[in-house]
């Protein structure tokens, strides 16, 4: 038996709920079972095939069992607080099993921490899996099927508004707005705000005062749209900003990144860069 799969016993009563000396997993489905035993054999095959990826995958120089065993109370901060969960179907075509995974960051290394479990009114009750790793790689190995919880955007929730790629968890749109949260004025517009002026977001593109082209550092063509609100009762140097990524064989084509308000004239001016275009040569832009 590995320790991973100890580990999993060690940990099962602080998952699994208690009735009499049953192990309840999913009382819907009646996964009621009468021992350890009983219950890792039902669930064997999902584990084998994590665990049997995951030895594959896991290179010499990374964390061996002994090494895991001191940090096993990573387990449940992993569990608490997850940077994300993904839920995947590939392992079992009975039901899903979710990944948590989380980033601990020290002085000196970087652990990713990576809980196979099953959910139950989502709450953990099994785990079929769980590790440190020195390797972002691994970890990623584990990030599949379909996001159902990112801690940067659940951050960003006040900032969301349908129809753009921040919404939608667009890596670049996500990137991208997470660097201009850390430019702008502490005496800006409050971000939870920001959804009050989401009808601005349409009058922006439509007709804009400002158009600038620029490419970043991985070459994706950027094209901001700035226009002036200063008939606002409440901000006199209120500007909304909409961020879009031009189409590399239509320049016509431009996605929706993401957008936002500011009174920030040193914010305004770090997007004034590149090309600037007149309204006129770019066409209606396409939102994801």
């Amino acid at each position: 038996m590995s320790k991973n799969k100890k580990s999993s016993k060690d940990h099962l009563k602080k998952l699994a709920q208690k009735s009499g000396h049953a192990i309840v997993i999913d009382p819907d489905k009646k996964w009621i079972f009468q021992s350890e035993e009983e219950l890792f054999s039902h669930f064997s095959e999902s584990i084998k095939l994590l665990e049997t990826e995951y030895l594959e995958l896991r290179n010499q120089e990374d964390y061996t069992d002994s090494e895991a065993e001191f940090m096993h109370e990573l387990l449940n901060l992993t569990l608490d607080e997850p940077d994300q969960i993904w839920m995947d179907n590939e392992v079992s075509a009975d039901f899903p099993i979710y990944h948590f995974h989380r980033l601990f960051e020290g002085s000196s290394q970087m652990i990713y921490y990576v809980v196979s479990t099953y959910l139950y009114d989502e709450d953990p009750t099994f785990i079929f899996l769980h590790f440190p790793t020195r390797s972002m790689e691994l970890a990623d190995q584990f990030r599949r099927g379909q996001v159902v919880f990112d801690r940067t955007m659940a951050e960003f929730e006040p900032a969301l508004i349908d129809g753009d790629g921040l919404t939608e968890g667009d890596s670049l749109s996500v990137g991208l707005f997470s660097a201009m949260l850390k430019v702008r004025s502490e005496k800006d517009i409050p971000m939870d705000k920001f959804r009050d002026f989401a009808n601005l977001r349409e009058q922006t593109i439509e007709n804009p005062d400002e158009i600038w082209r620029s490419s970043d550092f991985q070459g994706n063509r950027l094209v901001t749209f700035i226009k002036e609100f200063g008939d606002d009762p409440q901000h006199s140097d209120l500007h909304y900003v909409v961020i879009t990524q031009e189409d590399g064989q239509a320049s016509s084509v431009h996605s929706l990144l993401f957008s936002f308000p500011t009174t920030d004239e040193s914010l305004l001016e770090r997007y004034r860069n590149g090309e600037n275009l007149h309204a006129e040569e770019v066409v209606q832009e396409n939102s994801h």
